[in-house]
């Protein structure tokens, strides 16, 4: 009777050990699902960006750098591999797509272009997207390191050499309120 229990035993912790293992490694599939849906929202992003600034070339002469900004970053974009190098690239793309839309508000002419209309419309929707993915990213990231960190599943963690993945986080900067006034102030 007590090999039967013991082989029951056995049977009971092989089977926790395999569903824990399989919890983490579809916990850390989903972390890549969702790292990757936002890597399809910022090409999606940085294709829409020809658009955006060769229809703005006519018009903002004056805005010169913040044209030459995006189209440097976009580039940049192209050739980023890491993920904290893609984060980073996306801040800096948020911020001055940022300083785009206020720049557009000085110019009635390219305001009422409708393809400028189009084409802010669509990056408008991306960014809704893109915000969209990241949040889906970051519950899967809290979802694993949840998983990696809490008993029992910690200890086959270890075991795999999982460690806690960072959420995706905006900088300082983009958390403070807007100073609408100042932003007109600069030009």
């Amino acid at each position: 009777m007590s090999l039967i229990i013991t082989i029951a035993v056995i049977v009971l912790l092989a089977f926790i050990y395999i569903s824990l293992r399989n919890g983490l490694i579809g916990k850390k599939n989903q972390v890549a699902n969702a790292e990757s849906s936002i890597d399809v929202m910022l090409k999606k992003r940085f294709d829409l960006l020809p658009n955006l600034i060769e229809t703005a070339k006519a018009y903002m002469q004056h805005e010169k750098t913040v044209l030459t900004e995006l189209t440097e970053l976009r580039s940049q974009a192209n050739s980023a591999t890491s993920t904290d190098e893609k984060a980073a690239l996306d801040k800096q793309m948020s911020t001055a797509l940022s300083h785009f839309r206020v720049a557009v508000e000085a110019y009635p002419e390219l305001k009422a272009n409708e393809n400028i209309d189009t084409v802010l419309r669509s990056m408008n929707e991306v960014e809704a997207q893109l915000s969209a993915s990241r949040r889906s990213f970051n519950a899967a990231v809290t979802d694993f390191n949840n998983a990696v960190e809490m008993f029992p599943s910690s200890i086959i963690a270890n075991s795999m050499n999982l460690k806690t993945l960072p959420l995706f986080e905006i900088p300082e900067v983009e958390r403070q309120n807007i100073d609408a006034a100042a932003l007109f102030n600069n030009k």
